[in-house]
């Protein structure tokens, strides 16, 4: 007779995982080690801790758009360097998503993706 787990033995085995997963995805994933709004070049920038950064302007972002200065330029990481988090503006963005181009919601980005077509041609 099989002997099902008690929801603690759940619990635990999946808390475990879960563990697994963010101490994998903390080695192989990109993380943040600074961050701040180049108010010159009105441009968020991004230093990852390979060494690499990033940049973009802050009217792309869902939640950025139009923000002052001051509000943009007290942007947070979060604890595991994994997101961006303006807590003035309500706006939070993960790096991996930004390093992929993901700016906010797919209608966020469809309307961005319209005007940029609009641009092009």
């Amino acid at each position: 007779m099989v002997e099902s787990m008690s929801d603690d033995q759940k619990f635990r085995r999946e808390f475990e995982q879960a563990q697994t997963a963010a101490i994998q995805a903390n080695l192989t994933e990109p993380r943040a080690i600074a961050a701040y709004y180049d108010i010159e070049a009105k441009l968020i920038v991004v230093k990852l801790r390979s060494g690499a950064s990033f940049s973009f302007p802050p009217d792309i972002a869902q939640g950025l758009r139009g923000a002052e200065a001051r509000d943009l330029a007290q942007v947070e990481i979060t604890p595991m360097g994994d997101g961006l988090h303006w807590k003035s503006l309500d706006a939070d963005f993960s790096v991996t998503g930004l390093l992929a181009g993901i700016f906010g919601t797919k209608r966020w980005m469809a309307t961005l993706q319209q005007q940029w077509s609009q641009q092009a041609s």
